[in-house]
């Protein structure tokens, strides 16, 4: 197999899809026939009282390899049904979808069950934990489905276990654990067969603020560990903004915006996302990487900050009297600085909201 594409941002494809369509309330074949012809003005006619609906229309995107890949969207918009026809959980009407350059709509139900068995990591909003199970059983049942012996199945889940924080709660049942406790099982669960790709479906909506908010520190520091692909959905601007390399946001079916947190939020599309994003503090989302002028070498004694830090814990360095601050790249390499003009630079139009 020829080496997989790099994309602009120089790392593999790992996922591509291309003009993918689902489309309820007509027959099949007229699903497929709108969707190889892109006909939107057949969406608008009606058959038998009732119009088509395309939950997903035309989507086409690509995932890098140990991305996080957020959809994002208000509630209809899509986001689910586009994640569940990537896996053919929902059998799309029209387009394709690659994974590793293999066609998933051509692989049949057979190959497709291998595929999320061994490839495909899933987590929901609903945990799926089985009530009968302790934690352990849990992580380890797709092991189990695999037919792995036991000993090594236990093994891989214990590591599991306390890869995702819950080491020594191995022999608990389900319902002696809280809402965030499921969670971690849930997510040990689904990397249990190590995944090539990860699909996490508004996984932490059913939690209460504080731990969501410590669920989304876990994730992040799980994805730093794991270097995983990562298609992640959410209705939660704040969510997407704090965990996504990339945002894809969605309306109707079809995808308006695709870029980092800080193209969106810095050079909304249109009107309906920059009223979506109106409450995103920038400071908080805008990492340094994103704004960063190039520099290296040793040059002046300055604080020193990663690429993946954000502009609110800078600032304060830069307002204390710092004339710049030098950002090192994952290895610690000098690659760049910023200045406090150039934070202010960001925020000299409309659109800016440092707060």
């Amino acid at each position: 197999m020829s080496s997989p594409p790099l994309t602009s941002r120089g790392r593999p494809v790992k996922l591509a899809c291309r003009n993918l369509w689902k489309i309820y309330g007509v027959p099949p074949q007229q699903a497929v026939e709108i969707a190889r012809t892109g006909d939107r003005a057949a969406l608008q006619r009606e058959r038998d009282g009732r119009k088509p609906l395309a939950a997903v229309a035309g989507a086409s995107f690509d995932i890098n390899e140990a991305e996080i890949f957020v959809l994002m969207g208000l509630s209809g918009s899509g986001k689910s049904t586009l994640l569940r026809c990537l896996t053919r959980l929902i059998e799309p009407s029209g387009g394709s979808v690659t994974l590793d350059g293999e066609d998933l709509l051509a692989a049949g139900r057979g190959r497709m069950t291998e595929l999320r068995r061994k490839a495909m990591g899933m987590v929901f909003q609903n945990f799926g934990l089985l009530p009968h199970l302790n934690v352990l059983d849990n992580v380890a049942f797709p092991l189990r489905i695999q037919g792995m012996d036991r000993t090594a199945r236990e093994a891989r889940a214990r590591e599991m276990t306390e890869l995702v924080g819950l080491k020594g709660r191995e022999e608990q049942f389900p319902l002696q654990l809280s809402g965030g406790q499921q969670q971690r099982v849930g997510i040990a669960r689904s990397l249990a067969a190590e995944p090539e790709i990860w699909f996490l479906d508004e996984p932490f909506s059913a939690l209460d603020p504080l731990i969501r908010r410590q669920m989304q520190d876990e994730f992040i520091r799980l994805q730093k560990i794991l270097r995983k692909t990562i298609v992640f959905v959410t209705h939660d601007v704040q969510e997407a903004f704090r965990l996504a390399d990339r945002i894809a946001i969605m309306r109707d079916g079809a995808i308006v915006q695709i870029g980092t947190p800080a193209e969106i939020a810095l050079a909304p599309a249109n009107d309906y996302i920059a009223e979506f994003l109106r409450d995103v503090p920038l400071l908080r989302v805008i990492r340094a990487g994103d704004v960063m002028r190039p520099a290296s070498g040793d040059g002046p004694a300055l604080p020193r900050f990663s690429t993946e830090d954000v502009l609110e814990d800078i600032l304060p360095v830069l307002l204390s009297g710092a004339a710049a601050v030098r950002i090192c790249d994952a290895e610690g390499k000098h690659i760049g600085k910023i200045s406090t003009a150039d934070i202010s630079g960001l925020f000299g139009t409309e659109r800016a909201r440092p707060a």
